[in-house]
């Protein structure tokens, strides 16, 4: 690859983790591309070299949202197949994740956004969904694999719900309280 196609995605990779991140804050709507850009460095004429419309940002920032999990974790020596539910409802159900939407899961941040926007970010969201219900699938016990997967949707609805009533109470006795008791649940999913 030339320096300049290096450049070119190098900043393509900027902007989409810088939209990722904030769009996970302030919502699809909450942000313009041209703030985006600005944040990113970059002027919003240059916005169109890298991507076809702002849906095709999206997609690729959601996309860079569901990867990041994993990435994060692999980076902390972390193999995210031999979590057990327990561990994953540690991280995920957190103090951490609640006040830091920008570094959390989308479906926390964004259910109902992603729900309104274009086919192609749903159709990101509707595999993430897959891979997050099979993976927690694995985890639960369950006399056959319908019952097991039954129990990971519970389980990874109550995860991305509990964040977002979380971060919405003014109480943070009651924040911690939901935190704690879906933490409790979804980690003895494997009992």
């Amino acid at each position: 690859m030339g320096r300049s196609q290096l450049e070119k995605q190098k900043t393509h990779e900027k902007i989409v983790e810088t939209a990722s991140r904030r769009l996970r804050e302030a919502g699809l709507d909450g942000i313009s591309v041209a703030d985006l850009m600005k944040e990113a460095g970059l002027t919003v004429g240059g916005f169109y070299k890298h991507f076809a419309s702002r849906d095709d940002l999206v997609a690729e920032a959601i996309q860079s949202a569901f990867d990041s999990w994993g990435s994060k974790l692999e980076a902390e020596g972390i193999n995210p197949a031999e979590m057990t539910a327990a561990d994953i409802a540690e991280r995920y159900i957190s103090t951490y994740h609640r006040d830091n939407p920008g570094e959390g899961c989308p479906f926390a941040a964004l259910t109902s956004d992603i729900s309104r926007s274009g086919q192609k970010a749903r159709a990101i969201a509707t595999e993430g969904l897959r891979r997050n219900f099979a993976g927690l699938g694995s985890k639960a016990a369950g006399a056959d694999e319908g019952e097991r997967r039954r129990k990971a949707i519970m389980a990874f609805a109550m995860m991305a719900g509990g964040i977002g009533l979380a971060r919405i109470s003014s109480d943070e006795a009651l924040s911690a309280e939901i935190l704690e008791t879906i933490r409790d649940f979804v980690g003895a999913i494997d009992k």
